[in-house]
């Protein structure tokens, strides 16, 4: 095998059946069973000469991943465990809200950042996911769900840009208008704060979504919370994202999740207000969920409003949502990776 034909491009496809004798056109019939169509075996891909998808299915692993569990209802947020070909599995979410089908895909299995509040990176680190083993979640997902998704989020278990060129590719395919055809601005990356990845991403020339993980807008809070404000410290962080709206014209979203007692106050909003001045942006505000390793508590409805009205009275966009799959542990920051191997960690 030479891997997962899902993490192949358009010209991969396309070189693969030139070097085998078959004209340039059969990658886009493979291209469009793949995911136009989304064929669950070579076989049933009718137009193709029988040797080719021979080739094809000696060649290639045509799934990638598995889904041994299923939560939630279908008219819900549904939860799946991803089973990967080595083993490990991770977790991503089908949320249907009208017309909307929204898809949060994990990146890797584990995560090295280990946010305070987030189950993703508590058991460490093992490996990052490939683009097939990305692109292939969105697939299960459309399968399970009778239709394509209309928006893709990465932020699921693991950072995004710490596994950087395999996102990007798995973003190229799900993009791609002869495939899944999900809109580039229907498609979000989330970041704990990776300056090199927003650097590189205002360069990549594509009209994605930017979310970027803040939780805090003290330095020092927001290190306890976040490790990764160590190596990036907030005012480097806070530069990097006016450069990357500069280059990019984008707006970008700030999540911020609010903890009982620890950055809900008016004087944590007043000072997230100050911080985020003048940044072309919009704001997030989310309610903790629960997690066991973490004793923290969502805050009051009180003080959740009263944060909400305070960045309003600044002028600041925000919105304070709801967490959507709470009650089979779906929601943000509730994401694990499970695995018999140790992990490794930061």
């Amino acid at each position: 095998m030479s891997g997962c034909v899902l993490s192949l491009g358009k010209d991969d496809l396309a070189r693969f059946c030139v070097e085998h004798g078959y004209p340039p056109f059969r990658a886009r019939q493979i291209w469009r069973w793949l995911y136009a169509r989304r064929a669950g075996d070579w076989q049933s891909m009718k137009n193709l000469p029988a040797m080719l998808r021979d080739r094809l299915a000696r060649t290639f692993t045509l799934n990638p991943a598995a889904v041994p569990r299923m939560e939630g209802a279908r008219s819900s947020t549904r939860k799946f465990l991803i089973g990967l070909r080595d083993g490990h599995r991770v977790e991503s979410v089908l949320i249907p809200a009208g017309r909307r089908r929204t898809v949060c895909v994990s990146t890797q299995v584990g995560c090295r950042f280990r946010c305070a509040f987030c189950a993703s990176g508590q058991a460490g680190f093992l490996r990052n996911l490939e683009a097939g083993e990305i692109v292939g979640q969105v697939l299960l997902a459309a399968r399970e769900s009778g239709s394509r998704p209309t928006h893709v989020v990465y932020m699921g278990v693991g950072e995004p840009f710490d596994n950087y060129d395999e996102v990007i590719k798995s973003v190229r395919i799900v993009n791609d208008p002869d495939g899944l055809a999900v809109g580039a601005r229907r498609i979000t990356i989330s970041t704990s704060g990776v300056i090199p990845g927003i650097e590189r991403l205002a360069g990549e020339n594509l009209q994605v979504e930017l979310s970027v993980s803040l939780h805090a807008a003290r330095s020092d809070l927001r290190a306890e919370l976040m490790p990764v404000n160590r190596l990036y410290p907030l005012p480097s962080l806070i530069e990097a994202c006016r450069r990357y709206s500069k280059t990019t014209g984008r707006i970008i979203t700030f999540e911020y999740t609010l903890i009982r007692g620890v950055n809900d106050s008016r004087q944590d909003a007043a000072n997230l207000a100050a911080l985020l001045k003048d940044l072309p942006c919009r704001v997030n505000l989310l309610l903790l969920s629960p997690i066991a390793e973490f004793d923290g508590r969502p805050p009051l409805r009180r003080a959740a409003a009263m944060f909400t009205a305070t960045l309003a009275g600044r002028r600041l966009n925000a919105t304070l949502r709801e967490s959507k799959g709470c009650a089979i542990n779906a929601a943000c920051g509730q994401l694990r990776f499970r695995s018999c191997v140790f992990p490794r960690l930061l």
